[in-house]
């Protein structure tokens, strides 16, 4: 029996207001960093990310941010994490890839532009990032 691959590549894509909403926070809790949840849905392991939630209870500071998940309400609308690194690069961590949370983590490098957004898989490989632009 012959077994065909899935070589379809997953790629994330977000809305220009959800990009938007996560630059300036990330500009806002800098030098700290900042986390928050990304709302959406997935389809044949593409995401499309539409919302932004701050997790309760969540902590930061100039190396770290973090929240607990047991105090999450129940949402099949959340589709992963984005955070910022206000100093380096946006190559995950052993630590970010060891609190992976849903289908995919966003890192923000400094100084927060637009093109400073990379989406990751769980094994921390770079995973496809497209912002729709809003029609006028």
């Amino acid at each position: 029996m012959l077994i065909k691959k899935n070589n379809h590549k997953r790629k994330v894509t977000m809305t220009e207001e959800a990009r938007d909403g996560i630059i300036s926070f990330c500009k806002m809790n800098h030098p700290n960093e900042g986390i928050l949840i990304l709302r959406g849905k997935s389809k044949r392991g593409n995401v499309f990310v539409d919302g932004l939630v701050i997790p309760p209870f969540s902590e930061t500071g100039a190396d770290f941010a973090g929240f607990p998940h047991n105090p999450l309400p129940l949402d099949l609308s959340y589709v992963g994490i984005v955070h910022s690194h206000p100093a380096g690069s946006a190559e995950p961590s052993p630590t970010d890839l060891n609190n992976y949370f849903g289908l995919v983590s966003m890192i923000v490098k400094s100084p927060y532009n637009d093109d400073d957004i990379f989406a990751w898989d769980s094994n921390g490989d770079e995973i496809p990032l497209e912002v729709l632009a809003t029609e006028n």
